[in-house]
């Protein structure tokens, strides 16, 4: 329920009623919440006027009170209506006088059969009803002539006159229980309008607060609603467009009053020129229990959409939060390359924390930008990060972010770490085999508990994101050197994508050679050397080169290579040298651990069945698989003079849990 404050007018025929309602409501007329007017001829046209100054937001009167004030204010009027038992107690009272009685009343005062009460009342009565507050003077004045034989009952304007014309009257007065009705009745007409303004003033607050023109016309075609925004667009103040015909005000807005004969809701979006303004529309019908009651148009301006979407895109580049790449863009022939792109979509869809596999230039950023692309997740932020490129003790707060005041130098207001801008996304971690064992050790967290802490802070964060990350070195050679956590690597390698070289996929070279150059060509505007346009060709010998080279930076050189022919018109590739660095395969690979491989005949069984040879399949138990990589791991960690702990540090574990792998007794 909305508590809004209420504040009742009450014009009082007497001093005696204006007292009991003091008397019934003394703290409302205290707080200020009752105000008490007497009923006052030299005021009678002004005085409800008075009574809305001094703030009364509904006012009651009796008889002619009502009828004094009903036709002169805005607020509601309500009467106080008199009782039957009201009037007969005034009869009593008038009866005294023993006068002739006559009654002064309005037609909406009471309701009083004096027929069925002529036997009760045993005295002549004469009934005298008025409409209209001018009528009251003239229904008293009859009686002057015989004022010394009548006595009239009535409300207070009735009686006051009497007094004027020195004539007899009793006011009849109300009761207690008709004060109570009206006071009661008035609160609750008050909460009801104090929540209808309510309602509308919240309405009012969201349609102005809607960057969107808002328009609405009722069945009639009458605008009913009309925004902050409409206002600003259409250059039309609300006052000279609210409750005017539609076409009067916007000749051009007929579609609105189209859409009033659709019998379904029919989605109207359109580009319209409105007061020379180009914008989108689009409208809905306003529906009450099936019967169409108006329709809703909302108006955008369009300069304003386009500006915003080149905003929202210039932000999202800027922060590095908007993947650039999609499947498409991985340009192939070779067969090798359409199964491994197969293999990423697939993986892709998923929502799971995937490994990528592959040599420096290989092209695992593109795929994690196209992983992102077609997953769930594209049209949520893409946040990518190389750890290479940033120092252990900048990294830290880079990912998890930062309060105020955390440490020396620290951004006022804090600043929210690459996990927060990557929450309901992905983060993509470049070259996590860089990352230290401290920052391992808190990624691995993040993983398992989806939830971070900033640097100086004392609260969580929960977050909602997927983990792409990339490396160009064996990550299980570096758990056996002891500078990787294979809790870590279990976690990370959910899904693994192994991106192969380019020297594996030859049939890709050439391909992506043209399209290098084309880019080349197009980006720069040049023409004449070797220009594709002009029967663009490289030799066979060229292409020779270009197929049995061996591609150490892969895709990366092919480009480099490419944007040096444009320029020079020549092939120049580097003497075949052994710099990269090793190379990135797939955990899966025993071999890749590079720890003694040579076992006994009898643990190679068990991890090869050589029986169940089967059309050139070999039946692997993964199991015996796993179980023999562990142990080689731990071997050679402590072939290397690593303690119990150490090793138990390295793979995560407690020594209990090693004590089982390794099946020692150590």
């Amino acid at each position: 329920m909305i508590l809004l404050q209420k504040k009742i007018g009450i014009i009082a025929s007497d001093i005696e009623l204006k007292e009991r309602i003091e008397e019934l409501y003394r703290e409302d007329v205290e707080n200020g919440t009752i105000i008490i007017d007497i009923l006052n001829l030299d005021l009678m046209e002004n005085q409800g006027r008075i009574l809305v100054e001094k703030g009364a937001q509904a006012i009651i009167g009796r008889g002619g009170g009502y009828s004094l004030v009903i036709d002169t204010v805005s607020v509601p009027v309500i009467p106080m209506n008199m009782k039957s038992t009201d009037l007969l107690r005034a009869i009593e009272m008038a009866k005294r006088y023993s006068k002739k009685v006559v009654l002064i009343l309005g037609d909406n005062e009471v309701s009083f059969d004096y027929v069925g009460w002529r036997n009760v009342i045993s005295t002549e009565i004469t009934e005298e009803w008025f409409e209209s507050k001018y009528e009251i003077r003239s229904k008293v004045v009859k009686y002057i002539d015989q004022k010394d034989e009548v006595v009239i009952v009535g409300g207070g304007l009735a009686c006051s006159f009497a007094r004027q014309y020195g004539i007899d009257s009793v006011f009849a007065t109300a009761s207690d229980e008709s004060i109570r009705e009206a006071v009661e009745y008035c609160k609750k007409l008050l909460d009801t309008l104090g929540e209808e303004k309510f309602n509308n003033e919240v309405l009012r607050n969201i349609l102005d607060g809607i960057k969107d023109g808002v328009i609405a016309i009722d069945s009639n075609g009458s605008i009913i609603l009309y925004n902050e925004s409409a206002k600003n667009m259409l250059k039309v103040e609300r006052k000279c467009a609210l409750n005017k015909y539609i076409l009067d005000i916007f000749p051009k807005m007929g579609w609105l009053l189209d859409c009033l004969h659709e019998k379904d809701d029919v989605e109207d979006r359109k580009i319209r020129n409105i007061n020379n303004l180009i914008v989108n529309t689009r409208t809905t019908l306003i529906k009450v229990d099936d019967s169409t009651y108006g329709v809703l148009g909302i108006i955008q301006d369009i300069t304003k959409l386009q500006n915003l979407e080149r905003k929202i895109r210039f932000d999202l580049n800027q922060k590095g939060l908007y993947a650039r790449y999609t499947f498409d863009d991985f340009l192939f022939k070779d067969k090798l390359t359409k199964e491994f792109i197969e293999e990423a979509k697939k993986i892709g869809k998923s929502d799971y924390t995937t490994l990528l596999y592959g040599e420096s230039g290989s092209g695992k950023e593109i795929i994690a930008h196209s992983i992102h692309n077609i997953s769930k997740r594209k049209d949520r932020p893409f946040v990518a990060i190389n750890c290479a490129t940033i120092a252990e003790n900048l990294l830290e707060s880079e990912l998890f972010g930062y309060e105020e005041g955390a440490f020396t130098g620290a951004r006022k207001g804090g600043k929210r770490g690459l996990f927060e801008l990557a929450h309901g996304g992905t983060l993509f971690l470049d070259e996590i085999n860089s990352l230290s064992f401290n920052i391992q050790t808190k990624l691995l967290r993040v993983i398992e508990e989806r939830q971070i802490m900033r640097i100086g802070s004392d609260y969580i964060i929960p977050l909602d994101i997927r983990i792409i990350a990339a490396t160009n070195e064996s990550l299980t050679e570096k758990i056996v050197m002891g500078t990787f956590r294979a809790d870590l690597f279990y976690r990370l390698s959910s899904l693994e994508i192994n991106i192969p070289p380019l020297r594996d996929r030859r049939e890709d070279i050439i391909p992506l050679f043209n399209n290098f150059v084309n880019e080349v060509l197009k980006d720069d505007g040049l023409h004449g050397i070797n220009s594709i346009d002009e029967n663009f060709a490289i030799t066979k010998d060229e292409i020779n080169a270009l197929y049995n080279y061996s591609w150490p930076g892969n895709v990366r050189e092919l480009k480099t290579i490419a944007q040096k022919y444009v320029v020079t018109g020549k092939i120049k590739l580097r003497k075949e040298q052994n710099f990269k660095a090793k190379e990135a395969v797939p955990s899966s690979s025993v071999e890749e651990f590079n720890v003694e491989t040579t076992a006994s005949m009898e643990t190679t069984d068990k991890v090869i069945d050589i029986s169940k040879i089967n059309d050139g399949k070999v039946s692997i138990d993964i199991k015996e698989v796993n179980k023999y990589v562990e142990e080689k791991i731990i071997s050679m960690l402590f072939a290397q003079g690593l303690s119990k702990n150490e090793v138990a540090q390295v793979l995560g574990i407690s020594r209990t849990s090693l004590w089982k792998k390794y099946n020692k007794n150590i």
